[in-house]
């Protein structure tokens, strides 16, 4: 049993550190080592159909008169000759859908439309089911999968998308996000690449983006029709504040991250790869029940650290005194979390590394403080990087406070979701929205300052759930402070007698 060896290891020895514990997070670390064994062939605690069927209700009534809101399924993509990468859904689309395949898009009208005997104010166009195709790479919902598990009343496979007689010129607005390049033709029937061109032709898209107005009133009137920037506002303005099924989700992710990041402070020693660091974060997922990485793992020791998307995570050894930068996040269900922890890689701080680090962990409690209903969303930033600045200046690594430098060179808050970075306004903190937090300095070999800061990398990311009783740490099971970093490090892990053998 991993997790109750982890549980009463971790008390047995380090009692003091049971306050990132709650009954709660106790409780969902015991569920998560025994329910999977109970649950059905697949998961149970996706997203409902009510759910996206009522996230539809919303944009609809947000949509303006005589409009039709339509959403693309993400392309399939393609790793190498002719193997894809896993597929991974279009997050607005799958909010509105809950479709997990590709080959698909979705018509929301802000009032009824009736065509042939059929009145309707959504419909959406689905994969075919198709013996050969499913033989290799999985069943298909198909049109009744989308009736009956998705709640759509009206529904057709992608092929009929062509002979759908829907007049676009009708409506006052055609809603919908402008095309990526990135759009393969396949040998799939139906595919998006078919789905799109059909669509363009349908509204007279290549009309207007191809400046090409060889008829002034149509010209006129499709561009005035055609709308690619108001559907990603709505969007925004939808999924910025969660819901209670959503935080469910989200909270699993984040736990289980941040579990990763507890078990890689008792796994870490000086002789590990980078490769290793990240495998234990992503076995801990998998454990728990996690389907995928939020974003490419980012595992950088000494001055790898000091890259910010550093995810080549390909050093061998990550040497006897420097820091270990871990920039990770768990996707549950659709949500990812995303929570960075800096560990030194031999369980104690040096004196320089524990100056850095507690400086980036006074200004990130200071900036956490400030996460709270109605305060402008920069407040943290300016709150976090005046410390930083204050404390650079103290230790002699800037002339002044006021200097300007590179060794803080991003923001510490964006929201998260079923995006890492999921959309936002950042005006103002609300109720049930969920933030990181994230305080960085870097010093890379080559500063312009002593010697012994360099190769120092230091980032602390939390994630935080804004309430009406102030903000709320999601990811505490994960030791922040240097001192309770270094007692968790001394704690055994049940990895240590994982070895490979001996290989000629």
């Amino acid at each position: 049993m991993f997790t109750i060896y982890f549980i009463f290891g971790f008390v047995k020895q380090q009692h003091q550190l049971m306050k990132f514990f709650s009954l709660k997070s106790l409780l969902f670390l015991f569920i998560f080592s025994t329910g999977f064994a109970q649950q059905n062939d697949k998961p149970q605690d996706f997203l409902k159909k009510e759910f996206h069927t009522e996230r539809r209700a919303q944009l609809r009534a947000k949509l303006p008169k005589n409009s039709v809101a339509v959403v693309f399924a993400n392309p399939v993509r393609n790793r190498a000759n002719d193997v894809d990468f896993v597929y991974h859904q279009d997050p607005n689309f799958y909010y509105l859908t809950g479709y997990r395949e590709p080959n698909a898009l979705v018509f929301i009208f802000k009032e009824n439309q009736t065509i042939g005997n059929k009145t309707f104010n959504e419909v959406i166009f689905v994969q075919e089911r198709n013996e050969h195709a499913e033989m290799w790479n999985g069943k298909r919902l198909g049109v009744a999968g989308a009736q009956d598990e998705l709640g759509f009343r009206v529904a057709y496979n992608g092929g009929e998308f062509k002979s759908f007689e829907l007049n676009f010129s009708k409506f006052d607005k055609i809603l919908f996000e402008n095309f990526k390049n990135d759009v393969r033709d396949t040998d799939e029937s139906a595919d998006l690449y078919d789905l799109i061109k059909v669509f363009k032709e349908k509204v007279s898209f290549d009309l207007i983006h191809l400046n090409n107005p060889t008829n002034d009133k149509l010209y006129n009137e499709t561009k005035k029709r055609i709308d690619t920037k108001t559907l990603q506002k709505l969007m925004t303005n939808l999924r910025e504040i969660k819901t209670k099924e959503e935080l469910v989700l989200l909270k699993k992710a984040i736990e289980i991250s941040a579990i990763g990041q507890l078990e890689m402070m008792k796994a870490m020693h000086p002789n590990m790869s980078e490769t290793e660091a990240q495998g234990v974060h992503e076995f801990v997922y998998k454990k728990y029940g996690a389907e995928f990485e939020g974003y490419p793992s980012i595992v950088g020791a000494g001055n790898n650290g000091c890259i910010l998307h550093y995810i080549e995570n390909n050093k061998t050894n990550v040497g006897d005194n420097n820091l270990i930068l871990m920039d990770l996040g768990a996707e549950y269900r659709g949500y990812t979390a995303d929570v960075t922890r800096t560990i030194p890689t031999n369980g104690k701080f040096s004196t320089e590394q524990k100056l850095i680090y507690d400086l980036v962990y006074e200004a990130q409690e200071a900036g956490i403080a400030a996460y709270k209903i109605g305060v402008d969303m920069q407040e943290p930033n300016h709150i976090a990087r005046k410390i930083i600045n204050k404390g650079l200046a103290e230790l002699g690594i800037i002339a002044n406070e006021n200097s300007k430098h590179n060794y803080f060179p991003h923001g510490t808050s964006h929201h998260i979701g079923l995006d890492v970075h999921d959309p936002g306004n950042y005006e103002k903190f609300e109720e049930n929205m969920v933030v990181t937090m994230e305080p960085g300095i870097y010093i890379p070999i080559g500063s312009p300052c002593d010697e012994k800061w360099w190769g120092i990398g230091v980032r602390i990311e939390d994630d935080i759930l804004v309430t009406k009783n102030g903000p709320v740490n999601l990811s505490v099971l994960a030791p922040r402070k240097s001192e309770e970093i270094e007692a968790a490090m001394q704690l055994p892990s049940v990895l240590s007698d994982f070895k490979l053998p001996v290989l000629d």
